[in-house]
């Protein structure tokens, strides 16, 4: 059974986990931030210890581990009736990261819609991660030099799944919008897809 799924996609500070915990407060929709995920990682388990393994050396985590582990998790919250697939609708942000990984959730996912945070404007993102940075203790998030590599690597690994899905499910949404304005954007497609 493929998970009903809506994508919450944009460059680093765009609102992606701001709006998916937005959506993940309506009944019937449950939010999985990939962020989340890797924080909460128990390093017990042999997934565990093969993204210590990776991340220990400062490499990127292989997809299909991300993915495996991505699945454990929601493997998990079904377990616990947490998230109840037939009922609801799966709310991402942070994964698919890249087009391989969107390609090895391909048989897992049924994305509904793609949600493109969209903010042209790249000073307002650094502006954006710099306040992020401060006020929740990411200190490393917090240097421009970072920032704008992440921003970078955004452009050039991530943004490329927009393409992936294509245009008639990519809905670009305006990220510089206030939170409420966006969040009211993304309901309004949710619910012309239904009607």
């Amino acid at each position: 059974m493929k998970y009903r799924t809506y994508l919450i996609f944009g460059a680093p500070g765009s609102g992606k986990g701001t709006q998916g915990k937005i959506l993940g407060m309506i009944p019937r929709f449950f939010h999985c931030a990939c962020g989340d995920v890797f924080r909460t990682l128990d390093t017990r388990t042999p997934i565990g210890k093969a993204f210590l393994d990776y991340s220990s050396r400062g490499e990127l985590v292989p997809d299909e581990i991300t993915v495996k582990l991505w699945m454990a998790v929601i493997g998990d919250m079904v377990g616990l009736h947490k998230f109840k697939p037939d009922l609801d609708s799966l709310v991402l942000d942070g994964i698919p990261r890249n087009v391989r990984q969107a390609e090895i959730m391909s048989d897992l996912l049924d994305v509904r819609k793609v949600f493109h945070l969209s903010c042209p404007d790249r000073e307002a993102l650094v502006g954006r991660l710099k306040k992020r940075a401060l006020k929740e203790n990411r200190f490393d998030d917090a240097n421009e030099e970072t920032i704008r590599r992440r921003l970078q690597t955004y452009e050039d690994e991530s943004k490329p799944v927009l393409d992936f899905y294509g245009d008639k499910q990519v809905a670009n949404i305006d990220a510089t919008q206030a939170p409420i304005k966006v969040a009211h954007d993304i309901i309004s497609a949710i619910l012309s897809q239904n009607v």
